[in-house]
């Protein structure tokens, strides 16, 4: 099992959302955050005045999926939460030692 997360616009939020549930993945977690990359932040203009805004409103979608599904997943991600402007995110995967079902106790890939 690995562990996806990615960290995309929130304005992608719902779009990649769906297009994960309509191949069948529906178990995630989204987390509201903060970040900045490689853009570094952006300049914002208020009242005539310049501002340097250095963290920008993200969100993170963590999923756990079994290790064959770690390619179509991320193919989906992209897919969906690409603009082609910085800031679009990043994916990172990681590996899953073990996974439990707290109701049953049940154990592996058979609770994905």
């Amino acid at each position: 099992m690995k562990k996806i997360e990615a960290i995309i616009r929130p304005e992608k939020l719902d779009i990649v959302k769906k297009a994960l549930a309509d191949e069948g993945f529906l178990g995630l977690t989204v987390v509201e955050v903060k970040g900045r990359g490689i853009q570094g932040g952006i300049v914002e203009r208020y009242r005539g005045r310049e501002y340097i805004v250095d963290l920008l409103q993200k969100v993170k979608i963590e999923m756990v999926v079994k290790d064959e599904d770690v390619d179509k997943v991320i193919d989906i991600i992209c897919e969906n939460a690409r603009t082609g402007n910085y800031g679009d995110g990043k994916i990172f995967v990681l590996p899953v030692e073990r996974a439990v079902r707290v109701r049953t106790k049940e154990e592996g890939d058979s609770i994905l």
